[in-house]
């Protein structure tokens, strides 16, 4: 599942960079699901990085790898 991961989030990466900054996977729970990302850049201190947590990066991945549960700041 981590190489799935991964795939996604370089597909997510050019429209975080887009805005000064990126994301880096951080850790991938295969048994409960959870994927661990880090927000960086720009991105990390944005007030926004929560909404782009969950509405853009959440959703990609989950939709795209259904086993996904849930994705989380690290």
């Amino acid at each position: 599942m981590r190489k799935k991961v991964e795939a996604v989030i370089n597909k997510i990466k050019p429209m975080l960079e887009a805005d000064g900054g990126s994301i880096e996977l951080v850790d991938v729970d295969e048994k409960n699901g959870i994927v661990k990302v880090r927000l960086v850049g720009a991105c990390g201190a944005c007030p926004f990085s929560v909404m782009t947590l969950k509405n853009l990066v959440e959703r990609t991945i989950k939709e795209e790898i259904p086993e996904v549960k849930e994705v989380v700041s690290a």
